[in-house]
């Protein structure tokens, strides 16, 4: 598959450009693999570029002083983050971490903007995303402080299936136990006995290397 099929396949945003924009952004596009738990986004440094994951699974979070790590988000294929520290020229909050080995997208900041300023499509797409952002991280401070890790796995995985953030993707993803016990934060043996609550619930079917999720409100709702 070539770029510019790549990007109209994880990047939804591209379909609403025209053509001389889609060719910009397919010339400007750089393309990187990384490896299965190296960092190739750090705290603290300046942002120059917009990123989607094209490939494999990253994990957005960040190192407390007294040596916590506290995860935000897994960003799948189709996903694409980075804008609001773009939008405000700070540096970034958090890091990203590859959980296997993965393929991601840097769009450079005056390409970005370039389209801010040319494309209403593209605007319209980041109004809801920066929204459906704001509420999922308003959802995560809740629920980090209020649910037991039953209910932290549930929205973990519910957030996976976001269909703003993450428009790719169906009713199955491939992401092992010990990736998800990553993203919720907890223990491959706590993640397993999670899952196999949530699939008594009737929430989810647990496949080999894969969930299917069944009931995506219900996931939303377990435990509040």
């Amino acid at each position: 598959m070539n770029l510019s099929d790549s990007l109209r396949l994880h990047a939804r945003w591209s379909v609403d450009l025209d053509a001389a924009q889609h060719a910009r952004v397919v010339a400007d596009l750089a393309v990187q693999h990384v490896a299965a738990g190296e960092p190739f986004c750090r705290k603290g440094e300046d942002v120059d570029a917009w990123i989607g994951v094209m490939a494999g699974l990253v994990k957005l979070s960040s190192s407390l002083p007294d040596g916590r790590t506290m995860t935000f988000t897994g960003v799948p294929p189709g996903g694409w983050f980075g804008e609001g520290s773009l939008l405000k020229r700070e540096p970034r909050k958090y890091e990203a971490v590859a959980l296997r080995d993965s393929t991601v997208a840097r769009l450079p900041r005056p390409t970005f903007e370039w389209l801010l300023g040319t494309s209403i499509p593209f605007n319209r797409f980041l109004l809801l995303q920066l929204n459906e952002r704001l509420s999922q991280f308003i959802g995560l401070v809740e629920y980090e402080r209020l649910l037991d890790p039953d209910a932290k796995l549930a929205r973990a995985i519910a957030d996976l299936f976001n269909p703003i953030l993450y428009p790719g993707n169906g009713p199955r993803l491939e992401i092992s136990q010990a990736e998800l016990a990553l993203l919720g934060g907890v223990s491959r043996q706590r993640a397993n006995q999670s899952l196999r609550r949530l699939e008594q619930a009737g929430l989810l079917a647990v496949e080999y290397a894969a969930i299917r999720v069944l009931d995506l409100d219900g996931l939303r709702r377990f435990g509040g």
